[in-house]
């Protein structure tokens, strides 16, 4: 006889956690929780630490290629470039190249 309730118990066990889950469910349904204001003011100070460390990551990095920004002001000038001279397929000018010619093959 211990056996055939042991044995039933489990069902029964399973049914009555059945039972019990969709209760619960039903009554968050009906009474949800306030949203906690915890929360919201974490995801604001989260916000802010983030924006804090994209500011000093950027200003780090304007501050290592900052000249490249703050080169001649003049719409037409423009930085001449150290050690460079031109091969023999260099355009004469400063302005636009000719478009290379299409290859075929």
């Amino acid at each position: 006889m211990g056996d055939i309730l042991l044995t039933l118990s489990i069902p029964v066990l399973v049914f009555a956690s059945g039972i019990y889950a969709a209760g619960e469910s039903w009554w968050r349904r009906r009474h949800p929780a306030p949203p906690s204001p915890y929360t919201h003011q974490a995801a604001r100070l989260a916000e802010r630490a983030i924006l804090v460390d994209a500011e000093r990551i950027v200003d780090s990095a304007y501050g290592c290629v900052g000249a490249l920004y703050d080169g001649p002001s003049a719409p037409g000038a423009h930085i001449p470039a150290t050690g460079v001279t031109p091969g023999p397929a260099a355009s004469p000018g400063h302005g636009r190249s000719a478009p290379a010619p299409a290859r075929r093959g």
